[in-house]
């Protein structure tokens, strides 16, 4: 996959995308990533890339022209992709879309930046918006390390295992279950007995019980659209009406 970043801060991408999972997957050829700086498309004297809105109003707001000839530079010849603008209004990122998005052959992400980004720009040159949370970010550029973050754990070979992304929170709708390690035990505090029996069919449920049982305590508006047995629908009632989630 190759994913295009529009910026006008480039140097604060280059530490996570070279260092752990990213880094291991730029250097396999897993994941392409190209940072764009949107300055020196700029046409004014010099070279900046906002003004002030129409109207009146706080901030600076950036400039059309800069994006627009920007993203035509990014695309190319033959883009065959999604063209992103990382915002507050834009549809929340999930699971499911980081999934979907992964199946592109290309990416283009645009940050804004300021208080944000002429209209024009986004109705020529996006073909969506994305957010990743109902809180205000001073530039889209952490929301694009994000979403190259998540996206890039759906990409086929960069976490190693195949199963690792299905296995964790909210792949199938519920939080993960608790995860333990060496030693047995630690400051008096051991790993539940069921997790070193070695029977796959015990494990496998209680790690589905305590899916459940973390999501109820942490996320129960998960569980309204969880797809959950007529066995589990029961265990959560009953685990409500012993009020387990306050102690």
């Amino acid at each position: 996959m190759r994913i295009k970043i529009l910026t006008v801060f480039p140097e604060m991408f280059e530490s996570v995308l070279s260092a752990s999972i990213l880094g291991r997957a730029r250097e396999q050829g897993l994941l392409q990533v190209d940072l764009i700086d949107i300055r020196p498309f700029s046409d004014r004297k010099h070279k900046n890339t906002d003004d002030y809105p129409f109207g009146g109003g706080a901030g600076m707001v950036m400039l059309a022209q800069p994006i627009h000839d920007a993203m035509r530079f990014a695309m190319g010849e033959n883009f065959r992709g999604r063209r992103i603008y990382l915002g507050p209004r834009g549809k929340r990122l999930s699971t499911s879309l980081a999934r979907e998005l992964a199946l592109e052959e290309e990416l283009i992400l645009l940050c804004g930046h300021y208080e944000g980004v002429d209209q024009r720009a986004l109705d020529a040159c996006v073909d969506e918006e994305i957010s990743i949370g109902d809180y205000i970010l001073t530039g889209g550029e952490l929301a694009a390390m994000v979403l190259t973050d998540c996206v890039a754990r759906f990409i086929p070979g960069v976490l190693g295992s195949s199963d690792s992304p299905e296995e964790e929170s909210f792949s199938d709708g519920l939080l993960e279950y608790p995860q333990y390690t060496r030693p047995r035990e630690w400051e008096g505090r051991t790993v539940p007995e069921v997790l070193l029996n070695g029977d796959h069919a015990k494990i496998q449920a209680w790690r589905r019980q305590e899916s459940l049982r973390a999501t109820l305590r942490f996320r129960p508006d998960l569980l309204e659209k969880a797809e959950l047995t007529s066995k589990e629908k029961k265990l959560i009632e009953e685990w409500k009406e012993s009020c387990f989630c306050e102690n």
